[in-house]
């Protein structure tokens, strides 16, 4: 997949089906229109997805937190046989264009677009006064056809990146999972922690998440844990906040004991896979009384994981 970021200055070499839109979370919804999209590869097309480089709400000054981090993004886009991401300057310049000229300049002249997918909230130009209505009245003009992708619907709700934040802000992670398509999850490199864990026997591998990466609230959860760069999945328990392992106590990080796993994760890329919030965070009296606990959570939650991994 070639990656097109940090320059307006750039042109396709051949003609593009393009998906637009900000896909954080990459949940149903997206999963649909870049199906959709997918399928113009075999018309000769180049699979192209139109991003920005931030999220538009952080540039806006609004939401800073994201569901789906630039380096998630890309692998998921690259696995999915994506040939094109373009991750457009967001920026005072660019914000300022006006919806027919980008449409002219960039979707047309530069990237030689044929076919252009979006959803109904589709937004774009000075203003935010681009909209599918807009996109569809300069096909002919440009030569692009266009296709409204409609909103997935769970109970009744559109699935949204908005929806989905907030399920994850409440914990409600297997509600979140339904909405995704597969479990929220968090990767990062394996730190080293204060080792309290292995003094009480129970070794865990502790993540710092990258500063922007929405997390779930703080307490223990049910969870997998996929070592990068292999097939292997082991159960575990994670606990989600600022103690009492993370190398750094000003910042949130993750801790997870894994079920039945022997070896050295220090070093080693995972990804944390958010199954069920378990508990809340508690501080406890002795260390005696947080041994007793933790033993309670790993009880329950191979019940759980076992029940899981069944249901699969």
């Amino acid at each position: 997949m070639k990656i097109i970021e940090g320059t307006t200055d750039f042109v396709l070499p051949e003609k593009s089906a393009v998906a637009i839109g900000k896909f954080d979370g990459i949940h149903l919804g997206h999963q649909k229109l870049l199906s959709q999209l997918l399928l113009q590869k075999k018309q000769g097309l180049l699979a192209t997805v139109f991003t920005f480089d931030i999220q538009a709400a952080a540039f806006f000054g609004g939401e800073e937190k994201e569901l789906t981090t630039k380096e998630e993004k890309r692998a998921a886009f690259a696995a999915l046989g994506i040939d094109v991401l373009i991750e457009f300057p967001l920026n005072k310049e660019t914000a300022a264009t006006a919806p027919e000229a980008f449409v002219e300049c960039w979707l047309a002249e530069r990237m030689h677009a044929s076919y252009i997918c979006a959803g109904p909230d589709l937004s774009f130009g000075k203003g935010g006064a681009g909209d599918f209505t807009l996109l569809s009245r300069y096909a002919d003009r440009f030569g692009y056809r266009t296709e409204l992708i409609e909103k997935v619907r769970i109970d009744g709700e559109e699935v949204s990146s908005t929806r989905v934040r907030e399920a994850v802000r409440l914990g409600r992670m297997e509600e979140v999972r339904r909405m995704l398509g597969k479990p929220y999850s968090v990767g990062g490199i394996v730190e080293h922690g204060k080792k309290l864990g292995r003094t009480l026997g129970m070794p865990t591998a502790n993540l710092l998440p990258e500063e922007h990466k929405l997390l779930p609230p703080n307490g223990v959860y049910d969870t997998r844990v996929c070592i990068d760069g292999t097939d292997r999945v082991c159960s575990g328990i994670s606990n989600v906040g600022c103690k009492p392992t993370v190398s750094d106590e000003n910042r949130l990080g993750i801790e997870t004991y894994l079920y039945d796993f022997t070896g050295d994760l220090y070093g080693r890329a995972i990804t944390v896979e958010f199954l069920r919030f378990h508990r809340p965070e508690r501080k406890f009296d002795s260390v005696e009384a947080l041994k007793t606990q933790i033993a309670a959570d790993i009880e329950a939650g191979r019940k759980f994981t076992g029940a899981d991994q069944a249901a699969k």
